[in-house]
């Protein structure tokens, strides 16, 4: 799609989270930048700034092979590309959250299906890095959305692995879409 599209239905998909009740009640929002055409997540860091929410980015871990850490982050922070040109913060003396301290991460998304299963770059970052989440039956934080644009929900499931981490929703153009149930409750 060209840059007006991308922009319009980041829009949309930014405007649709922002009025979920997972959104609102959230104090600690991890959120990305944008990489290859990904759902671009400013807007949603906006208004979460905008409601004195604190959002966080995700650092590439030094000490655990292919982990993220999230670190505050907030409009004119320093940020420096990681080992994949990506932009991260830059600590300064801030320690990284705990990721159990997240109420809400969105992650960027290649493709998804209606199940929650999510296609990443293929790096397996976001499954290692919550995978505590896949041995929690009853409690479950943080909760997990999916940001992508509608053209890339799969209509079949998707192949999964042991070790994936499901989502419990997916945030679109169209709207928020909650895929499961322990996150209703």
């Amino acid at each position: 799609m060209d840059l007006r599209e991308h922009a319009r239905r980041s829009s949309e998909a930014a405007f649709c989270l922002t009025r979920h009740r997972l959104f609102r009640s959230a104090r600690h929002i991890a959120c990305y930048l944008p990489n290859d055409a990904e759902l671009d997540p400013t807007g949603v860091m906006a208004k979460a700034w905008a409601m004195g929410k604190t959002v966080y980015l995700p650092v590439l871990s030094i000490h655990h092979h292919n982990h993220l850490h999230f670190l505050p982050y907030a409009p004119g922070d320093k940020l420096l590309p990681n080992r994949f040109g990506i932009p991260e913060p830059v600590s300064r003396g801030r320690g990284m959250v705990k990721l159990t301290r997240l109420d809400l991460v969105l992650t960027p998304l290649v493709g998804f299906d209606a199940q929650g299963g999510r296609l990443g770059m293929g790096g397996g970052f976001y499954d290692r890095s919550f995978a505590f989440l896949r041995r929690r039956q009853a409690w479950r934080k943080p909760r997990l959305l999916g940001l992508a644009f509608e053209v890339q929900k799969s209509p079949l499931a998707l192949p999964g692995q042991p070790w994936d981490v499901p989502l419990d929703g997916v945030v679109t153009e169209s709207g928020v879409q909650m895929v499961r149930d322990s996150a209703e409750k």
